[in-house]
């Protein structure tokens, strides 16, 4: 058997795994009041900041949001943030208390650490969250890096039926399933019964509250409008896996939003792109560039 099937039959295993499990964060705890919500979060490096948003049922210990502050805080000043519902922030199990509130925490996150700009990279449900402040915030960023998504519609029925599914899943003990079939890489087959219940093992095994995740899925924090995104002039960088079935929606935002490069990861799915080398290369590259070390750099070159 050969190493690109035995990725391919073990994909679950691989994306929850990156996603979910395996603290490797060792950085001091930090937390703040967000409009009466404790929200968890750490500093690592020096330099411009760089604020760093994780994904669905992720925290700022998984390997994947790890992988980056490591590879970053070596220039940057890097900020990770528990998103509330998940990792140490607080988890309520109303869905009111999410939506643009998680959006909000990123910004009043700044506020409380007195930045007024900052790099912002999100993966998944951290990317989504990102384009949402780059429609409503993009003054407070220097530059926005979608990982591991595009955009949707607000009105995509498809999505609306996928978190009620979903929301539904959690609330009954059924566990993650909805969410491994829509994420499942291009091509490969469905997941089994087996491999869904080794997630679901994974899944809680991590800490996550089930409630509290199915009042994010039933809430959750809109994309901007389109008018909002054609409108953007924000340097942007959307990083996807070629094998991603989230990426039609880096190509919708591709179709309508200015300032953006895309980068596709070769032969990646949605949980192994961000541990890709092309993906970390890409992503230090367009920081780099962006930053003010990186102007100066040009403009020394052009002189």
């Amino acid at each position: 058997m050969n190493y690109c099937t035995i990725v391919k039959r073990n994909f679950l295993f691989i994306t929850v795994y990156l996603l979910f499990f395996l603290p490797l964060l060792h950085a001091e705890d930090f937390f703040f009041d967000s409009a009466g919500v404790k929200i968890h979060y750490t500093v690592e490096g020096k330099g411009e900041p760089v604020l760093v948003i994780h994904g669905f049922g992720g925290n700022v210990q998984g390997m994947g949001i790890a992988g980056i502050v490591k590879a970053l805080s070596g220039d940057f000043q890097v900020i990770a943030i528990d998103n509330r519902g998940h990792g140490k922030s607080d988890k309520p199990h109303d869905p009111a208390a999410y939506g643009m509130q998680m959006m909000e925490d990123s910004i009043r996150l700044l506020d409380h650490l007195k930045i007024r700009k900052a790099h912002v990279v999100g993966y998944s449900m951290g990317g989504r969250i990102t384009g949402a402040i780059l429609g409503a915030h993009p003054e407070r960023l220097r530059t926005a890096v979608l990982g591991g998504f595009g955009w949707e519609s607000p009105d995509d029925p498809a999505r609306r039926a996928y978190q009620k599914e979903m929301a539904e899943s959690l609330e009954q003990g059924k566990g993650v399933g909805p969410l491994l079939g829509r994420l499942n890489p291009v091509g490969a087959p469905p997941p089994t019964e087996e491999q869904i219940s080794m997630a679901n093992k994974m899944f809680l095994a991590s800490g996550n509250d089930p409630l509290a995740l199915a009042a994010v899925v039933r809430n959750s924090v809109k994309s901007p409008a389109e008018a909002q995104l054609r409108a953007n002039k924000v340097p942007a960088l959307a990083l996807i896996g070629e094998l991603d079935p989230l990426k039609a929606g880096v190509d919708r935002l591709n179709e309508i939003m200015p300032n953006l490069k895309v980068i596709v990861i070769r032969g990646a799915n949605h949980g192994t792109a961000p541990s890709s080398p092309e993906f970390m290369e890409n992503l230090r590259a367009f920081l780099t560039e962006h930053s003010e070390m990186g102007a100066r750099l040009k403009n020394a070159v052009e002189k």
